[in-house]
Protein backbone atom coordinates (compact mmCIF):
# COMPACT_ATOMS: atom_id res chain seq x y z
CA UNK A 1 0.00 0.00 0.00
CA UNK A 2 1.23 3.48 -0.82
CA UNK A 3 0.88 6.03 1.58
CA UNK A 4 0.56 10.00 1.06
CA UNK A 5 2.94 12.29 0.14
CA UNK A 6 3.84 14.43 3.09
CA UNK A 7 1.82 17.60 3.33
CA UNK A 8 3.61 20.29 1.74
CA UNK A 9 3.45 23.59 3.87
CA UNK A 10 2.53 27.05 3.39
CA UNK A 11 2.23 30.00 4.95
CA UNK A 12 -0.02 33.04 4.54
CA UNK A 13 1.31 36.35 6.18
CA UNK A 14 -0.77 39.45 6.11
CA UNK A 15 -3.51 39.96 3.89
CA UNK A 16 -5.50 37.15 2.44
CA UNK A 17 -7.88 39.88 0.23
CA UNK A 18 -8.59 40.61 -3.22
CA UNK A 19 -5.23 43.16 -3.44
CA UNK A 20 -3.13 39.82 -2.77
CA UNK A 21 -5.90 37.63 -4.79
CA UNK A 22 -3.62 36.74 -7.99
CA UNK A 23 -0.40 36.19 -5.82
CA UNK A 24 -1.73 33.88 -3.55
CA UNK A 25 -3.88 32.23 -6.43
CA UNK A 26 -0.55 31.00 -7.67
CA UNK A 27 1.03 30.14 -4.51
CA UNK A 28 -2.20 27.75 -3.66
CA UNK A 29 -2.97 25.90 -6.39
CA UNK A 30 0.81 25.17 -8.05
CA UNK A 31 1.37 22.95 -5.32
CA UNK A 32 -1.97 20.98 -5.39
CA UNK A 33 -0.71 18.70 -8.57
CA UNK A 34 -2.06 15.19 -8.44
CA UNK A 35 -2.63 13.51 -5.30
CA UNK A 36 -0.44 16.04 -3.36
CA UNK A 37 -0.94 17.28 0.25
CA UNK A 38 -1.08 20.60 1.12
CA UNK A 39 -1.07 22.62 4.44
CA UNK A 40 -1.84 25.98 4.83
CA UNK A 41 -0.81 27.50 7.95
CA UNK A 42 -3.49 30.95 8.67
CA UNK A 43 -1.17 31.87 11.86
CA UNK A 44 0.13 34.98 10.34
CA UNK A 45 -3.03 36.18 8.25
CA UNK A 46 -4.05 39.78 9.29
CA UNK A 47 -7.05 40.33 6.98
CA UNK A 48 -9.63 37.79 5.50
CA UNK A 49 -12.32 38.76 2.97
CA UNK A 50 -14.88 37.39 0.81
CA UNK A 51 -12.12 37.17 -2.36
CA UNK A 52 -9.82 35.06 -0.03
CA UNK A 53 -12.57 32.50 1.49
CA UNK A 54 -13.26 31.92 -2.51
CA UNK A 55 -9.41 31.36 -2.95
CA UNK A 56 -9.36 28.93 0.22
CA UNK A 57 -12.56 27.05 -1.31
CA UNK A 58 -11.33 26.80 -4.68
CA UNK A 59 -7.72 25.42 -3.45
CA UNK A 60 -10.16 23.07 -1.39
CA UNK A 61 -12.20 21.88 -4.52
CA UNK A 62 -9.07 21.52 -6.79
CA UNK A 63 -6.85 19.34 -4.14
CA UNK A 64 -10.17 17.05 -3.76
CA UNK A 65 -10.91 16.65 -7.66
CA UNK A 66 -7.19 15.58 -8.25
CA UNK A 67 -7.04 13.31 -5.65
CA UNK A 68 -5.26 15.32 -3.03
CA UNK A 69 -5.65 17.45 0.16
CA UNK A 70 -5.49 20.65 1.90
CA UNK A 71 -5.44 21.48 5.55
CA UNK A 72 -5.84 24.72 7.44
CA UNK A 73 -4.10 25.10 10.23
CA UNK A 74 -3.05 27.73 12.90
CA UNK A 75 -6.13 30.01 11.90
CA UNK A 76 -5.36 33.54 12.90
CA UNK A 77 -7.96 35.75 14.62
CA UNK A 78 -8.83 37.84 11.70
CA UNK A 79 -9.51 34.14 9.99
CA UNK A 80 -11.15 32.92 12.95
CA UNK A 81 -13.46 35.80 12.85
CA UNK A 82 -14.67 35.31 9.42
CA UNK A 83 -14.93 31.96 9.33
CA UNK A 84 -17.42 32.27 12.44
CA UNK A 85 -19.49 35.13 10.73
CA UNK A 86 -19.92 32.90 7.57
CA UNK A 87 -20.21 29.63 9.44
CA UNK A 88 -17.25 27.79 7.16
CA UNK A 89 -15.85 25.52 10.33
CA UNK A 90 -17.59 22.93 9.07
CA UNK A 91 -16.94 23.60 5.34
CA UNK A 92 -13.11 23.32 5.47
CA UNK A 93 -13.52 20.25 8.17
CA UNK A 94 -9.59 21.23 10.15
CA UNK A 95 -9.98 22.19 13.94
CA UNK A 96 -9.58 25.44 14.10
CA UNK A 97 -7.14 26.15 16.47
CA UNK A 98 -7.82 29.16 19.46
CA UNK A 99 -5.03 30.53 21.25
CA UNK A 100 -5.56 30.83 25.13
CA UNK A 101 -5.16 34.85 24.51
CA UNK A 102 -7.76 35.05 21.79
CA UNK A 103 -10.00 32.92 23.81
Amino acid sequence: MMSRPAPTPLRIEGELTIYRAAELKAQLLEPLQGDAVLEVDLSHVSELDTCGVQLLMLAKRMAQAQGGEMHLSGHSAAVLEVFDLLDLAGHFGDPLVISSAAA
